[in-house]
């Protein structure tokens, strides 16, 4: 995310102008905007001719004819509801203008399109830390996890890139394959060499080295192996530079499936967390793990759910907080603040604070947990006989 101006007082008022420069950085909007914020950019929106006759930027008729046409403008909008197009790499926000304007009345609902590379102003009445602290992660560098991943079984593959934040399915390749055996059995190579392909051509298409740390191949049995033999073989005879210079940076992970929910046990892979180690997303992973740990081995010292958190943090307890960014986008302010005050309050007693996103595995799984849990710095047993 390029962060283009910053202009806030730190739990004040104040505005960033910003340029969402991946998908990631769309989910990190998202997160930051709020209802009861205003958004300024530039939009398009349909006009009415005969009213405004001298409108003369991007004229183009509707619907073949003169009475409306598009005008590019600017326009700022108070917020009153978000929607991410995580498909579409695109955010919608509605609201109503409050930027006096000859083409849009003050008061008119208007929904503003931001995409990939489109500057945006966002101004809040109030950057508390939770903002702040979406913010810091969305531009440091170095917490991207960029890592693709190919989930296969004999005839199903998924082409997955997974990001600071947000994990994006770029293909779902499916071959119907014969049995292997008996007189199918040459239907059976056949078949299988042409799900290879496919799944090659949407590897070359989808995997960018320049971009991703490594690529996984994962499945179930043998198919990884023999994928990844035809993946080198054909990337020699076709000369496919970019997976020669870099089949070291291919790592192959064994999985139960070929479907999605598998994600998590590459994200559990040593090889795999070895080259991500340093990454938001692999903090995510491994706090979570620990936390699993913890409530098998020593339950008294884990707790998940608002109230047990809540009574943990009364007694200083919390040695390492988890909380989903589906929290903290609370539309009511208090219980944003709530949670808001809890991060900076264990923080500040020498605690560790980590805000998953929802769209990563290890996100889900914690919000599978209500969304909030926490590693303890000593057993609590009395937990247990209050209720959740």
């Amino acid at each position: 995310m390029k962060i283009v101006r910053r202009d806030f007082v730190p739990d004040g008022p104040g505005s960033i102008k910003i340029i969402a420069e991946e998908a990631d950085d769309l989910w990190v909007a998202y997160n930051l905007i709020a209802e009861g914020d205003t958004v300024l950019a530039v939009t398009v929106r349909y006009c009415n001719f005969a009213q405004f006759h001298y409108c003369e930027v991007l004229r183009e008729a509707a619907s073949g004819g003169r009475d409306a046409e598009r005008v590019k403008l600017k326009l700022e909008i108070k917020v009153e509801n978000v929607e991410y197009d995580k498909e579409g790499s695109a955010l919608r926000i509605r609201g109503k203008n409050i930027l006096e304007n000859e083409h849009v009345k003050i008061g008119a609902f208007h929904t503003l399109e931001i995409e990939q590379h489109r500057p945006f102003v966002l101004r809040k009445v109030v950057w508390d830390s939770l903002a702040r602290e979406v913010l810091r992660q969305a531009s440091d560098p170095s917490a991207s996890a960029d890592l693709a991943v190919v989930l296969m079984q004999e005839g199903l593959a998924h082409i997955l890139l997974i990001g600071k934040s947000v994990t994006i399915t770029r293909s779902r390749i499916e071959t119907s394959i014969p049995r292997k055996h008996g007189p199918a059995i040459a239907g059976y190579d056949k078949a299988l060499n042409k799900f290879f392909d496919n799944v090659l051509q949407a590897f070359v298409k989808h995997v960018d080295f320049k971009v991703v740390r490594c690529a996984v191949i994962a499945s179930p049995g043998f198919t990884k192996d023999q994928f990844h033999r035809h993946l080198l073989l054909e990337a020699e005879r076709k000369q496919l530079r970019p997976i020669i210079e870099n089949k070291s940076r291919i790592l192959l992970v064994h999985t139960t499936s070929g479907y999605k929910h598998s994600l998590k046990e590459v994200m559990d892979a040593p090889n795999v967390m070895s080259m991500i180690k340093d990454t938001k997303a692999a903090k995510e992973v491994q706090a979570l793990k620990d936390f699993f740990n913890m409530l098998s081995n020593d339950p008294d010292r884990a707790c998940y759910g608002p109230k047990h958190v809540e009574v943990a943090h009364e007694r200083m307890a919390i040695q390492t907080l988890l909380i989903t960014d589906e929290l903290f986008r609370s539309s009511d302010v208090e219980t944003r603040k709530k949670y808001a005050n809890l991060v900076d309050s264990v923080k500040d007693s020498g605690g560790t604070a980590l805000i998953f996103s929802s769209m990563h595995v290890s996100g889900e799984q914690l919000t599978q947990l209500t969304g909030i849990a926490a590693i303890l710095r000593f057993p609590l047993p009395e937990l247990e006989d209050i209720e959740m």
